[in-house]
């Protein structure tokens, strides 16, 4: 809890403060566009008492155009929600979960309004587990400001819809490519006292793992002490790859997620698998650095908030993956 604290207290810091900078800039530059518009009226106003009626010499401004052109049974989330700044302030008050409207998955209201992507699809869930979820990360945003930081489902969702159905091939790709320098297949040399001890725990913690491997797709990794990794042999990628074929959107979604904060491949197929928990998961990422960290200590506000955010990262996609299951 404490390192969770510290996470949205240095989050709250960061984005904050730009965030009403912006507004700021905003509203000086509505204030001034106002300003203009009126010096221009006067001005047009008293050309126009030099003048006969007949309309010569007359100026006519056009005014603002206030027509609303909100669509009333939808509402679409900005792109900013898609880069975690702020996306504006709540503007609902009930938040609930629908069949949709062809009866293929589950949508999220806000209070009468169909809640949409950033790119205004509508928001088709596979499971109402998963509906409900998003629902909650709605729910409890705070008054004054929606903040996408804290709605993880939400954005693994949006990410599922649009970005992986047109560019699935890259991210098989993009997997594949740092797929020989994951993270389970490199050991400590073992060269002195603090790289023997992590290198017993690595044996102990990762090679259950990859046997896992070998049972599973049929060939044996290759472990090695190289930083630069080493190259796995063509039948283990080639199964490696089939199976990242094989998922939906919204599995594929999870994974890469999970392998951008793991820094590893074979950890989160082995969590959609249903072979690591969040809590092995976490234990085997941050193997070499807690074994740092029983040597020389812990340094508060660095190594707690790394925690607290793989924490999160880990285990929203985790549920993600979960929540997605039919």
């Amino acid at each position: 809890m404490i390192a969770t604290a510290s996470l949205r207290s240095i989050l709250t810091r960061k984005i904050f403060p730009v965030h009403c900078r912006f507004l700021s800039l905003a509203s000086s530059a509505e204030t001034t566009e106002v300003t203009h518009s009126s010096k221009v009226s006067e001005q047009a106003a008293a050309a126009n008492d030099g003048k006969d009626n007949n309309g010569a010499g007359t100026i006519y401004v056009k005014g603002r155009n206030n027509v609303s052109t909100r669509d009333q049974t939808s509402v679409s989330m900005p792109m900013s929600f898609m880069t975690g700044s702020i996306a504006g302030k709540k503007f609902y008050k009930d938040v609930t979960t629908r069949l949709s409207d062809d009866g293929n998955g589950w949508t999220v209201m806000l209070d009468y309004r169909t809640l949409k992507s950033p790119s205004k699809k509508p928001l088709k869930l596979p499971t109402l587990g998963l509906a409900k979820a998003i629902a909650a990360e709605w729910k409890y945003q705070e008054t004054d400001g929606i903040r996408p930081f804290t709605m993880p489902l939400m954005r693994l969702a949006c990410t599922a819809m649009e970005r992986v159905p047109l560019t699935r091939p890259k991210i098989i790709q993009n997997l594949m490519e740092k797929f020989h320098q994951d993270l389970v297949f490199c050991r400590s040399p073992g060269n002195n006292e603090s790289e023997c001890e992590l290198l017993e725990k690595q044996m102990a913690k990762i090679d259950p793992l990859l046997e896992w491997v070998e049972m599973e797709f049929g060939h044996k990794p290759v472990v090695h002490t190289c930083l630069f990794g080493s190259k796995q042999e063509d039948e283990l990628a080639r199964s490696i790859e089939k199976r990242l074929k094989q998922t939906n959107d919204f599995e594929l979604a999870a994974v890469d997620a999970l392998a951008a904060s793991a820094h590893s491949l074979i950890i989160p197929l082995g969590i959609l698998h249903g072979r690591l928990q969040i809590e092995e998961a976490v234990e085997l990422i941050r193997l070499e650095e807690d074994c740092q960290i029983d040597r020389y200590g812990l340094v508060e506000g660095g190594h707690d908030v790394d925690i607290a955010d793989l924490q999160v990262h880990i285990s929203s996609a985790t549920v993600f993956l979960g929540l997605t299951e039919r």
